[in-house]
């Protein structure tokens, strides 16, 4: 058996939310009005402010498979092209310093999200990467439709799509990483036997906290890091070449 890393995508691997510059670039491509790319702005920044909730992460949901409803594969492609490297320049320092430690430990790496597949894959690709599990639009006759192929990765059904994952791979769990930064992703966190909180939201500090799991800081462009509450001596040695003092960013988590 061999061991694995997983990867949150959202305020975790890269700063802010990736449905942002989603939004910014379905719009330039007319397939957002500008009503709508209002709605997605003030959405990605109560995300940064306030974290994700399962209300509105599934408006989310319903609001992106709602425009992309008739949307050829062809364009949504062009438009995923486009959000690449505005998401590569939003990956953390730190996140390269991770991928590296697990590369260098010969661990598959996974980004696991809620986003779109077309987003999420190119990403994965570019970082090196084993791949990615995330939300898959149904396609027909080369249309996208307003309905999901599989579910939808979030919360509880991201652990499942790692459960699964595992036992097509042979993953040994207990010895996997999983990172995030959401108590959405607590189902997924548990899964493993090296949990890290990365900038969490309240309730998964605290979770973090009682549970002795490792919380980290990853400042957005200092390039540096603070350790807080290592948990395990496996995980702080794993952690410790990679995570420097850092600051905290206050309420407004990025």
């Amino acid at each position: 058996m061999t061991s694995a890393a997983f990867f949150d995508l959202d305020r975790t691997l890269i700063s802010g939310a990736s449905v942002f510059p989603f939004g910014v670039e379905a719009w330039r491509a007319g397939l957002l009005k500008n009503s709508d790319i209002a709605k997605y702005a003030a959405g990605a920044l109560a995300f940064l402010a306030f974290g994700d909730k399962g209300v509105k992460s599934e408006g989310t949901r319903a609001a992106i498979l709602g425009h992309v409803d008739g949307v050829s594969v062809e364009m949504l492609d062009e438009v995923s092209a486009k959000v690449l490297p505005k998401l590569i320049d939003r990956v953390r320092p730190e996140s390269h310093k991770l991928l590296q430690m697990h590369h260098d430990a010969g661990r598959e790496m996974w980004i696991v999200s809620a986003s779109p597949y077309g987003i999420v894959a190119p990403l994965a690709d570019t970082l090196g990467m084993t791949g990615a599990i995330a939300t898959r639009g149904k396609v027909i006759e080369g249309h996208y439709s307003a309905e999901l192929e599989g579910p939808f990765v979030y919360g509880a059904g991201k652990a499942d799509a790692i459960a699964r994952l595992a036992t097509e791979r042979n993953y040994d769990l207990v010895a996997s990483y999983a990172y995030s930064d959401s108590i959405s992703d607590l189902p997924m966190l548990e899964l493993v036997g090296h949990p890290v909180a990365v900038n969490p939201d309240s309730q998964l500090e605290n979770t973090a906290h009682d549970r002795g799991w490792p919380v980290v800081i990853f400042a957005r462009k200092t390039k540096r890091a603070m350790a807080l509450g290592l948990g395990t001596t496996a995980a702080a040695g794993a952690l410790a070449g990679t995570y420097a003092l850092g600051r905290h960013h206050g309420k407004l988590r990025t």
